[in-house]
C-alpha cells in the first residue's frame, strides 16, 4: 500500500472523525485494496473479502462529511479492512 493511501486509510478511522475527506482518495484506496466497485448512480457497491457494502458518494464538491467517514469507516470494517490489516 502507498504512503497516500496508508494515510487516507488513517485519516477513516481517526478520532475524532474527520471532515475532509476527499472521494476521488476513498475510490483510489478501494480499488488499490482490490474491491470490486460497481457504480449506481450514487451508490457503489463494493465486494471484498466475499463481503459486500454500499457507499453513498458525498453531494457536496466531492468531499465527504463527518457523517460520511463514520459510514465508510463502517463499510471498511463490515469488509475486512482496517489500519491494522494493513500495516507493515
Amino acid at each position: 500500500m502507498s504512503h497516500k493511501q496508508a494515510r487516507v486509510l488513517e485519516e477513516i478511522f481517526r478520532e475524532p472523525v474527520t471532515g475532509n475527506l476527499h472521494w476521488r482518495d476513498v475510490e483510489s484506496l478501494l480499488h488499490h485494496i482490490g474491491a470490486d466497485v460497481v457504480q449506481h448512480g450514487a451508490r457503489l457497491h463494493v465486494t471484498l473479502n466475499g463481503r459486500e457494502g454500499v457507499l453513498h458518494r458525498p453531494h457536496k464538491a466531492g468531499v465527504s462529511s463527518k457523517q460520511d467517514v463514520r459510514h465508510i469507516r463502517e463499510v471498511l470494517a463490515a469488509l475486512g479492512v482496517t489500519p491494522a490489516s494493513y500495516e507493515g
